[in-house]
Protein backbone atom coordinates (compact mmCIF):
# COMPACT_ATOMS: atom_id res chain seq x y z
CA UNK A 1 0.00 0.00 0.00
CA UNK A 2 0.99 3.23 -0.70
CA UNK A 3 1.78 6.01 1.39
CA UNK A 4 -1.03 7.96 -0.29
CA UNK A 5 -3.14 5.29 0.78
CA UNK A 6 -2.20 5.61 4.06
CA UNK A 7 -2.71 8.84 4.11
CA UNK A 8 -6.59 8.58 3.10
CA UNK A 9 -7.56 5.76 5.44
CA UNK A 10 -6.42 7.35 8.34
CA UNK A 11 -8.94 10.45 7.31
CA UNK A 12 -11.68 8.13 6.31
CA UNK A 13 -11.38 5.79 9.68
CA UNK A 14 -11.08 9.07 11.99
CA UNK A 15 -14.39 10.24 10.69
CA UNK A 16 -15.93 6.75 11.68
CA UNK A 17 -17.72 6.26 14.96
CA UNK A 18 -16.66 2.70 14.73
CA UNK A 19 -13.19 4.17 15.67
CA UNK A 20 -11.99 5.99 19.19
CA UNK A 21 -8.56 7.48 20.56
CA UNK A 22 -9.04 5.22 23.39
CA UNK A 23 -7.59 2.41 23.91
CA UNK A 24 -9.07 1.19 26.72
CA UNK A 25 -12.14 -0.15 24.85
CA UNK A 26 -12.46 -4.15 24.71
CA UNK A 27 -12.12 -5.51 21.48
CA UNK A 28 -15.20 -6.73 19.40
CA UNK A 29 -15.82 -8.22 16.00
CA UNK A 30 -18.14 -9.94 14.04
CA UNK A 31 -17.80 -12.59 11.00
CA UNK A 32 -16.93 -16.50 10.60
CA UNK A 33 -15.59 -19.27 12.98
CA UNK A 34 -13.05 -21.65 11.89
CA UNK A 35 -13.71 -24.64 13.52
CA UNK A 36 -11.09 -26.87 14.36
CA UNK A 37 -10.63 -30.25 12.87
CA UNK A 38 -6.75 -31.81 13.10
CA UNK A 39 -6.42 -32.40 8.54
CA UNK A 40 -6.01 -28.84 8.61
CA UNK A 41 -3.15 -28.58 10.98
CA UNK A 42 -1.14 -31.71 9.47
CA UNK A 43 -1.59 -29.56 5.90
CA UNK A 44 -0.65 -26.67 7.72
CA UNK A 45 -3.44 -24.39 6.57
CA UNK A 46 -3.26 -24.08 10.89
CA UNK A 47 -0.03 -23.47 12.86
CA UNK A 48 -0.74 -24.79 15.85
CA UNK A 49 -2.93 -28.08 17.41
CA UNK A 50 -5.72 -27.85 19.72
CA UNK A 51 -7.65 -30.30 21.68
CA UNK A 52 -10.98 -30.76 19.82
CA UNK A 53 -12.43 -33.02 22.55
CA UNK A 54 -12.67 -30.43 24.97
CA UNK A 55 -13.95 -25.98 24.85
CA UNK A 56 -11.05 -24.20 23.36
CA UNK A 57 -10.44 -21.01 21.57
CA UNK A 58 -7.79 -18.93 20.10
CA UNK A 59 -7.26 -15.24 18.69
CA UNK A 60 -4.49 -14.37 16.65
CA UNK A 61 -4.01 -10.46 18.04
CA UNK A 62 -5.52 -10.92 21.67
CA UNK A 63 -3.19 -12.68 24.14
CA UNK A 64 -3.23 -15.74 25.62
CA UNK A 65 -5.38 -15.62 28.83
CA UNK A 66 -7.50 -13.06 28.09
CA UNK A 67 -11.57 -13.74 28.34
CA UNK A 68 -13.60 -14.10 25.41
CA UNK A 69 -17.21 -13.88 25.36
CA UNK A 70 -18.36 -15.49 21.76
CA UNK A 71 -22.09 -14.97 20.67
CA UNK A 72 -24.28 -16.84 17.97
CA UNK A 73 -26.40 -13.96 16.89
CA UNK A 74 -28.84 -16.39 15.46
CA UNK A 75 -29.83 -17.87 18.78
CA UNK A 76 -28.53 -15.80 21.30
CA UNK A 77 -26.43 -18.66 23.24
CA UNK A 78 -22.91 -17.20 24.20
CA UNK A 79 -20.10 -18.78 26.54
CA UNK A 80 -16.95 -17.08 27.89
CA UNK A 81 -13.71 -18.73 27.59
CA UNK A 82 -10.15 -17.98 27.46
CA UNK A 83 -7.91 -17.43 24.75
CA UNK A 84 -6.06 -20.82 24.77
CA UNK A 85 -3.08 -19.90 22.02
CA UNK A 86 -2.15 -17.64 20.02
CA UNK A 87 -2.38 -19.94 17.03
CA UNK A 88 -1.94 -18.55 13.54
CA UNK A 89 -5.22 -19.32 10.76
CA UNK A 90 -6.13 -17.81 7.82
CA UNK A 91 -6.88 -13.92 7.72
CA UNK A 92 -10.34 -13.89 7.06
CA UNK A 93 -11.92 -15.97 10.40
CA UNK A 94 -12.34 -14.08 13.18
CA UNK A 95 -11.50 -16.53 15.30
CA UNK A 96 -10.92 -20.63 15.95
CA UNK A 97 -13.24 -22.82 17.86
CA UNK A 98 -12.99 -26.68 18.88
CA UNK A 99 -15.79 -28.30 17.66
CA UNK A 100 -17.45 -28.87 21.79
CA UNK A 101 -18.27 -25.05 20.99
CA UNK A 102 -19.53 -25.24 18.52
CA UNK A 103 -21.52 -27.53 19.55
CA UNK A 104 -22.33 -25.58 22.69
CA UNK A 105 -23.25 -22.57 20.26
CA UNK A 106 -25.52 -24.20 18.07
CA UNK A 107 -23.84 -22.85 15.09
CA UNK A 108 -24.44 -23.50 11.69
CA UNK A 109 -21.62 -25.87 10.73
CA UNK A 110 -22.21 -23.98 6.71
CA UNK A 111 -21.66 -20.43 8.04
CA UNK A 112 -20.76 -20.64 11.31
CA UNK A 113 -21.09 -16.58 12.01
CA UNK A 114 -20.37 -15.13 15.55
CA UNK A 115 -19.96 -12.16 17.84
CA UNK A 116 -16.85 -11.96 19.82
CA UNK A 117 -16.61 -9.49 22.52
CA UNK A 118 -13.36 -9.05 24.91
CA UNK A 119 -14.69 -9.60 28.50
CA UNK A 120 -12.91 -6.82 30.56
CA UNK A 121 -13.14 -6.86 34.93
CA UNK A 122 -15.75 -4.17 35.93
CA UNK A 123 -17.49 -4.29 32.34
CA UNK A 124 -20.83 -6.10 31.87
CA UNK A 125 -18.89 -9.60 33.09
CA UNK A 126 -16.98 -10.21 36.76
CA UNK A 127 -14.19 -11.88 35.34
CA UNK A 128 -13.50 -13.85 38.59
CA UNK A 129 -17.20 -15.68 37.31
CA UNK A 130 -15.46 -16.86 34.60
CA UNK A 131 -12.43 -18.33 35.16
CA UNK A 132 -11.00 -20.97 33.16
CA UNK A 133 -8.37 -23.26 35.41
CA UNK A 134 -5.52 -25.33 34.01
CA UNK A 135 -7.48 -28.23 35.04
CA UNK A 136 -9.35 -27.50 31.78
CA UNK A 137 -7.40 -29.20 29.76
CA UNK A 138 -7.87 -32.56 31.66
CA UNK A 139 -12.06 -32.11 31.05
CA UNK A 140 -14.32 -33.99 28.69
CA UNK A 141 -16.35 -31.99 26.34
CA UNK A 142 -19.50 -34.16 27.71
CA UNK A 143 -18.52 -33.35 31.16
CA UNK A 144 -19.84 -29.81 32.92
CA UNK A 145 -18.09 -27.09 33.08
CA UNK A 146 -19.09 -25.09 36.11
CA UNK A 147 -16.13 -22.53 35.20
CA UNK A 148 -17.21 -21.27 32.20
CA UNK A 149 -20.46 -18.71 32.03
CA UNK A 150 -23.43 -19.94 29.65
CA UNK A 151 -26.48 -17.89 28.63
CA UNK A 152 -29.53 -19.24 27.12
CA UNK A 153 -28.04 -23.15 26.21
CA UNK A 154 -30.47 -26.04 27.09
CA UNK A 155 -29.59 -28.54 29.35
CA UNK A 156 -29.33 -31.49 26.27
CA UNK A 157 -26.25 -30.62 24.01
CA UNK A 158 -27.14 -28.71 20.69
CA UNK A 159 -26.00 -30.18 17.53
CA UNK A 160 -24.02 -28.29 14.54
CA UNK A 161 -26.80 -27.19 12.79
CA UNK A 162 -26.76 -27.23 8.76
CA UNK A 163 -29.14 -24.58 7.49
CA UNK A 164 -30.08 -22.96 3.95
CA UNK A 165 -27.97 -20.33 2.53
CA UNK A 166 -28.32 -16.53 4.44
CA UNK A 167 -27.84 -13.49 2.11
CA UNK A 168 -23.96 -12.13 3.71
CA UNK A 169 -22.56 -8.99 3.93
CA UNK A 170 -19.35 -7.13 4.62
CA UNK A 171 -19.47 -3.72 6.67
CA UNK A 172 -16.65 -1.56 5.30
CA UNK A 173 -16.75 1.24 7.71
CA UNK A 174 -19.62 3.34 9.66
CA UNK A 175 -19.29 7.83 9.16
CA UNK A 176 -20.98 10.17 10.67
CA UNK A 177 -21.11 11.85 7.26
CA UNK A 178 -22.68 10.57 4.40
CA UNK A 179 -20.71 12.71 2.15
CA UNK A 180 -17.50 10.37 4.05
CA UNK A 181 -19.45 7.43 3.01
CA UNK A 182 -20.04 8.20 -0.77
CA UNK A 183 -16.43 9.09 -1.09
CA UNK A 184 -14.85 5.75 0.29
CA UNK A 185 -17.27 4.40 -1.96
CA UNK A 186 -15.99 5.83 -5.17
CA UNK A 187 -12.77 5.31 -3.95
CA UNK A 188 -13.05 1.65 -3.57
CA UNK A 189 -14.93 1.27 -6.92
CA UNK A 190 -11.93 3.04 -8.84
CA UNK A 191 -8.84 0.87 -7.09
CA UNK A 192 -10.31 -2.26 -5.88
CA UNK A 193 -9.74 -4.38 -8.54
CA UNK A 194 -12.54 -6.78 -9.96
CA UNK A 195 -14.87 -5.36 -7.14
CA UNK A 196 -18.45 -5.86 -8.19
CA UNK A 197 -20.19 -2.24 -7.37
CA UNK A 198 -22.77 -3.52 -8.29
CA UNK A 199 -22.71 -4.69 -4.57
CA UNK A 200 -21.33 -2.23 -3.07
CA UNK A 201 -24.09 0.23 -1.22
CA UNK A 202 -24.37 2.66 0.99
CA UNK A 203 -26.62 2.24 4.20
CA UNK A 204 -27.92 4.91 6.66
CA UNK A 205 -28.68 3.46 9.74
CA UNK A 206 -29.58 6.60 11.74
CA UNK A 207 -28.69 10.45 11.59
CA UNK A 208 -25.48 9.86 13.10
CA UNK A 209 -24.23 7.20 10.94
CA UNK A 210 -24.15 5.74 7.67
CA UNK A 211 -22.52 2.57 6.87
CA UNK A 212 -20.54 1.78 3.34
CA UNK A 213 -21.41 -2.34 2.56
CA UNK A 214 -20.84 -4.84 0.19
CA UNK A 215 -23.30 -7.57 -0.67
CA UNK A 216 -25.25 -9.83 -0.54
CA UNK A 217 -23.65 -12.77 -1.19
CA UNK A 218 -25.00 -16.50 -1.12
CA UNK A 219 -22.03 -18.61 -0.07
CA UNK A 220 -18.72 -17.72 2.14
CA UNK A 221 -16.58 -18.85 -0.68
CA UNK A 222 -18.19 -15.89 -2.51
CA UNK A 223 -17.95 -12.98 0.15
CA UNK A 224 -13.99 -14.29 1.17
CA UNK A 225 -12.53 -13.52 -2.25
CA UNK A 226 -14.18 -9.86 -1.93
CA UNK A 227 -13.12 -9.73 1.73
CA UNK A 228 -9.42 -10.78 0.77
CA UNK A 229 -9.67 -7.78 -1.76
CA UNK A 230 -10.50 -5.07 0.49
CA UNK A 231 -8.14 -6.63 3.41
CA UNK A 232 -5.56 -5.79 0.57
CA UNK A 233 -6.10 -2.49 -0.47
CA UNK A 234 -5.82 -1.93 3.62
CA UNK A 235 -8.80 -2.52 5.41
CA UNK A 236 -7.39 -3.61 8.98
CA UNK A 237 -11.24 -5.54 10.72
CA UNK A 238 -14.16 -6.15 8.40
CA UNK A 239 -17.04 -7.61 10.07
CA UNK A 240 -19.88 -9.87 8.27
CA UNK A 241 -23.54 -9.89 8.75
CA UNK A 242 -27.25 -11.73 7.88
CA UNK A 243 -29.36 -10.14 5.79
CA UNK A 244 -27.92 -6.70 6.37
Amino acid sequence: MNYKLFIFLFFIFSCSPQFSSSNKKPYTARGIAYIYNDLDFNENTIKGRMNNDILQVSHQSLRTGVLIKIINPENKKSIVLKNTKRIKFPDFYKILITNPVAEQLGLNIDLPLVEIIEVKKNKSFVAAKAKIFNEEKRIPSKAPVASVQISNISKNKSKILHKKSQKLFIHIASFYSLETARFLKQRITKEVIDLDDKKLKIKKVNNKETQVILGPYSSVNLLKNDYIKLKNFGFEELNIFINE
